[in-house]
């Protein structure tokens, strides 16, 4: 595998636990976020043209996480849940891939490390799901990240390659639409699709 050299990275893609345990599989699941992945596939081949770097963040949790006190037991590392999806697999085999235990990638092994030799970053685009949860927990952070660094660099989020699940409790164009609130009031440019 080889990867584009993190100080030559002007713009970077990251795609968001689109694993098997939140689409295809198991207790979290809801295949209807499986309408995004084609658009996902549009916007990664486009980011390929353009030399633009890719990476992944997939859920790999440990047996006894404490995130299970909040959320069903889903996305154990080592099962088919924790594997990203057929479709989107061919272009991980190409990149960085991140495991998280928490819904959060800014806490995964490397990643901001990874991200703080970006001397040259100035574009991240977030692709993924779930909308309120893992995309929302890495969209706000690394906001606060690039204050805190005192660094310019714009976080976009096209609606179309986001997506969130369905539940009695959880309805899931409500939560996208506080998600996207969120984000636009934490100055996340929240667009309808990804547009150079």
């Amino acid at each position: 595998m080889k990867l584009k050299n993190f100080k030559d990275v002007s713009r970077l893609f990251i795609n968001i636990d689109m694993v098997n345990g939140f689409i295809k599989c198991g207790v979290m699941h809801d295949k209807n976020i499986a309408k995004i992945i084609k658009e996902q596939i549009e916007l990664i081949e486009r980011c390929k043209e353009e030399d633009d770097l890719l990476v992944f963040v997939k859920e790999g949790h440990c047996e006894n996480a404490i995130e299970f006190n909040k959320f069903p037991k889903h996305c154990i590392k080592g099962t088919e849940e924790a594997e990203i999806v057929d479709e989107l697999l061919p272009f991980a085999k190409d990149a960085k891939v991140y495991q998280k235990n928490s819904t959060s990638a800014i806490f995964a092994k490397d990643f901001l490390t990874d991200v703080a030799s970006m001397i040259n970053l100035k574009e991240v685009v977030l692709m993924g799901c779930c909308t309120d949860i893992c995309v929302l927990n890495l969209a706000l952070p690394l906001a606060n990240y690039f204050d805190e660094k005192n660094k310019q660099v714009n976080i976009v989020v096209p609606m179309n390659v986001v997506q969130t699940y369905d539940s009695p409790n959880h309805n899931k164009d409500e939560y996208n639409d506080i998600a996207f609130k969120l984000m636009r009031q934490a100055g996340i440019k929240v667009v309808e699709n990804y547009i150079k």
